[in-house]
């Protein structure tokens, strides 16, 4: 079998492929991570996710590399990690009492074959206060997350609907990547 490389240094990434039970490495896809504003975000993420998949894979040409990136919009525009905390701030009251968009691509590669795939959910947060989005700022959480916030820490007490796939959300679509995966012996 080939190896496997996770194009990611995220930890939440990484513990989500540890659930497809295949033994894998890690190794960041150093690529430029702007938007085009003009293009459809699907696009942009699908094209993210296949830059920072290919991108270890020049590196590693008899490897199968997988690459994914997620972004949170909310009326069309994304959001990004925040700078600042008055950045975390004002993403995480727009996001309040709202639904938004988290759209995760997906891209396994090899020099034989490529799959690219994407998952759009919707998330709902409840109304917040400004006490609770400056309480949850001064976790830290929200200063490395896309949209401030990560739906498996302590933002998910603000959430009161989901429509599609929780792990994507986190950052990887498993049942995407685990329905691919069980075919890689053709990779």
């Amino acid at each position: 079998m080939k190896s496997v490389i996770l194009a990611s240094q995220s930890p939440r990434r990484k513990e989500l492929l540890e659930k497809c039970g295949i033994p894998f490495s890690c190794e960041p896809a150093d690529i430029n991570e702007t938007i085009d504003p003009e293009k459809k975000l699907e696009t942009e993420v699908m094209r993210l996710s296949e830059q920072k998949a290919r991108h270890v894979l020049r590196q590693h040409p008899s490897a199968v590399v997988i690459g994914s990136d997620t972004t949170v919009a909310i009326h069309g525009r994304p959001l990004g990690k925040p700078r600042s905390r008055e950045e975390a701030y004002a993403m995480l009251e727009e996001l309040s009492g709202n639904t938004h968009h988290v759209m995760t691509g997906l891209c396994i590669v090899s020099e034989e074959k490529c799959f690219r795939g994407i998952s759009v959910s919707e998330v709902t947060f409840m109304k917040l206060t400004p006490e609770e989005i400056n309480a949850y700022i001064e976790t830290g959480e929200p200063m490395d997350k896309a949209g401030a916030y990560g739906i498996q820490g302590g933002a998910g007490r603000f959430i009161t609907n989901i429509s599609g796939d929780y792990y994507a959300i986190m950052g990887l679509p498993l049942n995407m990547l685990y329905q691919e995966l069980k075919h890689i012996e053709e990779y």
